[in-house]
């Protein structure tokens, strides 16, 4: 049964609406695409397979929806088009290779390297049958050219689809199946829910209906966050200072904008035991304790005050069959010598300490569902909240069974990008866990990143063996220098190059903006003289005090500082175009966030 995408519903969600936001400001690009890939053991049925994908893809209809703007909000729409199923081969077999093989038709795939690489194989397999290695080689090298390939392929969010499905044959009873979807509409456990249907599609077994449509569910989630932003304000209030400082070993600068990534990886059955040894010992959850390990690794590098953001699952009993993002990115912070945490560090125990970080993190979980910029406003459209975060997904269901096969998930494939400084990812499973280190390679070097694996594993034994010993007899890094370039790296500006980046230059200047981009609610535009000007002036601050409910607002101030967020910035956009006919850029708001931005752009399109 497929759940209908609109049901008198048709609003985004806020977390839907920050990264619109995000990516039409240039600041997304491939940190947003959401890679995953599932090897298959053999004698798979391709046509069944498809089949399967194309009625996963209609039970979830938010797969294929579109996304537009409309009257200061953000709709969904279905899209005009389902998620493409593709089909190709890459064993170099007569007449497959470099094709792509869809429900509907045949097309000839545009990757280059693809079909190089299916060459390779030919030749490979033709010349003698013991370069049976220098195949598989070739075949892993398609393999990797066809995954960039679809990581890399951006979305139109505004046209639709923001999923896609590849189904590559690898040899006669081997293939990878890969679904890329935008961050927009998918999460971690989106990953476990599509994979289970899949796997009851190909059998041919009934999916059961969804316990509500999905936009009955985004509209109860809209109703909670409502009902919850005045409680989150007053909680937010106090802790949040938007701290975009970090001490690190081998930073370079801090960052929080989007960009080619790397990875580091950790010793996991090290890291796996350290932390059921302090769960269990402590009465924790893993989490928990991997939480309060890294605060305290974080305040013996130096760092006073530590904010650490993590992604918050907040499906309901009503959304857990569902693909959707049900995740909201909120910071936990400690302060040894303040507030939360406080006492703790105070008395010298780690486990004093993880009691605390428990409670904090509990009081946090109360507001998990209302995205921070929208309680507290003044923070600009970015793509992580913190220079450190982490994402830490417990899975305890088994492993998708797929008739006749033997299946291998890869669940936390890396996308090439990484959205901050540093991000830990960790997925723990009945299987085995696995974790690693994102980073940004142009804010901390490598060296330095394997350090901090290596600091956080060897904390977790000693407290494992310790809980109870002062601080300062475990296993503590020495406190670390400033980074070498004193200054931050810009959160985000205007302007995504090729590779994702966007482009920003130091702390306090524009690379982006030439000498007559930024706006002087003084100067003329074409056919605008200064009285003209003064009235557009007058006219956007009005919309502002409106909007921001801020009676006194000046020209120069800050959208942000005065407590905007991604929902301003589109309803700002939607009055200027029924006011002007003058359709504002969402990088306007990047790099002139002001009464004088909008109105020097407003008069320069007259």
């Amino acid at each position: 049964m497929t759940a209908p995408l609109v049901d008198e519903w048709d609003r985004a969600s806020l977390a839907q609406h920050g990264m619109w936001v995000t990516e039409r400001a240039g600041a997304g690009g491939r940190v947003y695409a959401m890679p995953l890939a599932v090897r298959l053991d053999g004698p798979l049925d391709v046509d069944a397979m498809l089949a399967a994908c194309a009625v996963v893809a209609a039970r979830h209809p938010v797969l294929a929806a579109a996304m537009t703007e409309r009257d200061g909000l953000l709709r969904l729409l279905p899209g005009r088009t389902p998620p493409p199923v593709r089909f190709t081969d890459l064993t170099g077999g007569a007449g497959t290779a470099g094709t792509i093989k869809t429900i509907e038709t045949i097309e000839t795939i545009e990757t280059a390297e693809v079909a190089d690489a299916a060459e390779v194989i030919e030749t490979a397999d033709a010349t003698d049958a013991a370069d049976a290695a220098d195949v598989a080689d070739a075949v892993e090298a398609a393999v990797a050219e066809l995954v960039e390939a679809e990581i890399a392929r951006p979305f139109d969010l505004e046209a639709g689809p923001p999923a896609r499905f590849t189904l590559a044959r690898l040899a006669p009873e081997r293939h990878l199946l890969l679904l890329v979807a935008h961050h927009a509409v998918f999460d971690g456990m989106s990953k476990d829910v599509v994979l289970a249907d899949l796997a009851a599609a190909y059998g041919g077994r009934a999916l059961a209906p969804l316990a509500v449509p999905y936009g009955e569910a985004a509209r109860a989630e809209q109703d909670r966050v409502d009902a919850g932003l005045a409680a989150a304000a007053e909680f937010w209030r106090e802790r949040w200072h938007d701290d975009r400082e970090v001490l690190l070993p081998g930073l370079v600068a801090p960052s929080l904008r989007a960009a080619p990534g790397e990875t580091a990886d950790f010793d996991a059955a090290a890291l796996g035991s350290g932390l059921a040894a302090v769960a269990e010992g402590l009465g924790v959850t893993r989490f928990e304790a991997l939480m309060t390990a890294l605060h305290v690794l974080l305040h013996a590098y130096g760092n006073e005050r530590v904010a650490v953001a993590a992604d918050l699952s907040t499906r309901t009993e009503e959304t857990r069959d569902h693909v959707g993002p049900f995740v909201n990115e909120l910071p936990v912070v400690s302060a040894p010598h303040g507030t939360f945490a406080g006492s703790a560090w105070k008395s010298g125990t780690f486990a004093g300490f993880a009691r605390e970080t428990r409670e904090e993190l509990r009081a946090v979980y109360r507001h998990r569902e209302v995205p921070l910029a929208r309680a507290l406003g003044g923070i600009s459209p970015r793509s992580a909240l913190t220079p450190v975060s982490v994402s830490y997904r417990r899975r305890t269901g088994p492993a998708p069974a797929f008739d006749g096969l033997d299946a291998s998930v890869d669940w936390a494939m890396f996308n090439g990008a990484v959205r901050n400084t540093l991000h830990l990812q960790v997925v723990d499973a009945p299987e085995g866990l696995s974790a690693r280190l994102l980073f940004n390679p142009r804010a901390i070097g490598r060296a330095g990143c394997e350090s901090v694996a290596a600091d956080l594993v060897a904390l977790l034994r000693g407290a494992a063996a310790r809980p109870d010993a002062p601080l300062g007899e475990l296993p503590l890094p020495s406190r670390v220098r400033g980074p070498a370039v004193a200054a931050p790296m810009a959160p985000v500006t205007a302007g995504k190059a090729a590779d994702g980046e966007t482009a920003t230059g130091a702390a306090g200047t524009d690379s982006t903006a030439g000498s007559g981009d930024t706006a002087d609610p003084g100067a003329t535009g074409s056919g605008t003289g200064p009285d003209a000007t003064a009235e557009i002036t007058a006219e956007v601050t009005a919309i502002w005090r409106e909007l921001l409910g801020v009676d006194e607002i000046e020209p120069d101030d800050d959208l942000f500082d005065l407590g905007g967020h991604s929902l301003t910035i589109t309803q700002i956009i939607s009055r200027v175009r029924d006011r002007y006919g003058v359709e504002l850029s969402f990088e306007l708001f990047i790099d002139t966030p002001t009464v004088a931005g909008v109105t020097g752009e407003i008069a320069g399109s007259r």
